[in-house]
């Protein structure tokens, strides 16, 4: 490889921090292994002791302050408070930039796109903006083309449209990463045995689980759809749905409450956010996947180096992760009923699930590792800091 000089060329990871969700394990998996490229990662929190902070230390990822306290909560670019606001940031996060020579600002979320963006512009820094969001977001439609020296994208449905004014061109897909020894370390029937024990549910009792924030986009209302779709179509199975992950906008409550009206409440559990997940993802007997338009959900490719079989909306980036029938199963978005007759297929068929769940963990296997991540980001640093 061309050698472009940039001896240990520092990489800056801004996060807001207050909220802890998959785009924070994909870029951990990246810092964590950014060392031995060339390359130092500069981990920056506006939330010093918030949860990512908690998720950072217990994985002895070092980082460091941002250089301002203050941090707009919602952050647009039509909203002029927090515009005014992020112009009021730019000299100390501009100097923050410069004081530790950092050569690429390598941006996970909208805030982070929007705050640290103009500043590496102006401190000389290459800029990646890392899309892991919708398609049609603002900023990537807007900000992107002119802001984002790279953009990064963690599926093809996830990448920015072409256009006269996109940042299509400057767009590479590279999925996000996963380890790929992870699944070694749980044992299914152990898993299974203490989350039965733990829910006090008879050995015979399937769990099904949904894993992933409570919010709109991913369907948790679905889920519980399913469940009363499922109690239906196969009144003599015994079951039990799982949601893990925190809720957004009163979503845990609205699932009481929908299981209570469809007569299922005695069917669900909601455990919260629970880390590892791996354990409990481990003990599912099916990973129910209701999003709509998800760019591309890192628990579906967690089930599938698990050995849990998937079932998923044929919606968003799915498709790109799962091969209907042979890797998983899709069925159209917003339908229980189909979720229903899905499960209970795979429940019948103990067979064919041995067969789809090992053909999905040698794909995963294939396409997901985090080396090979790696790889793919360190060389678009590469291609950023060559010389024109």
């Amino acid at each position: 490889m061309e050698d472009i000089s940039h001896p240990k060329a520092v990489v800056c990871f801004p996060f807001v921090g207050d909220v802890l969700a998959g785009s924070h394990i994909s870029a951990l998996g990246l810092v964590k292994n950014l060392a031995p490229t060339g390359f130092q990662p500069l981990v920056v929190l506006h939330k010093p002791e918030g949860p990512l902070a908690e998720l950072l230390t217990r994985e002895n990822v070092t980082f460091v302050p941002a250089p301002m306290a203050d941090t707009p909560e919602r952050m647009s670019p039509r909203n002029g408070a927090a515009v005014a606001s992020v112009l009021r940031l730019l000299p100390s996060l501009v100097r923050f930039l410069r004081n530790n020579k950092v050569a690429v600002v390598h941006t996970n979320d909208g805030r982070a796109h929007i705050i640290w963006g103009l500043a590496a512009k102006l401190a000389g820094a290459k800029l990646l903006w890392h899309h892991r969001g919708d398609p049609d977001s603002f900023g990537l439609r807007y900000l992107a083309p002119w802001l984002a020296d790279s953009v990064v994208s963690v599926s093809k449905f996830a990448s920015p449209r072409p256009g006269l004014l996109s940042a299509a061109r400057k767009c590479t897909v590279i999925h996000s990463p996963f380890d790929l020894q992870m699944p070694d370390q749980f044992d299914r029937a152990a898993c299974r045995e203490r989350v039965l024990a733990e829910l006090q549910c008879p050995p015979d009792t399937k769990l099904l689980g949904y894993v992933g924030s409570l919010v709109e986009r991913k369907r948790p209302l679905l889920f519980v759809d399913t469940l009363a779709a499922l109690s239906k179509h196969s009144p003599n199975e015994k079951f039990i749905g799982l949601l893990l992950g925190n809720s957004f906008n009163g979503l845990d409550e609205l699932c009481r409450a929908r299981a209570e009206s469809l007569g299922v409440s005695d069917k669900i559990r909601l455990l919260g956010f629970r880390y590892p997940g791996e354990p409990w993802m481990a003990a599912l007997d099916a990973l129910l996947v209701p999003a709509v338009n998800e760019p591309l959900g890192r628990t579906l490719v967690e089930a599938m180096l698990l050995g849990t079989p998937v079932i998923a909306t044929r919606s968003g980036g799915n498709p790109e992760a799962i091969r209907h029938n042979e890797t998983g199963v899709l069925v159209e978005p917003e339908d229980p009923v189909a979720f229903a007759r899905a499960i209970a297929e795979l429940f019948q068929h103990p067979d064919r699930v041995t067969s789809m769940v090992g053909r999905a963990r040698a794909d995963a296997h294939e396409r997901f590792g985090a080396a090979r991540h790696v790889t793919s980001v360190t060389q678009t640093y590469d291609n950023l800091l060559r010389p024109q």
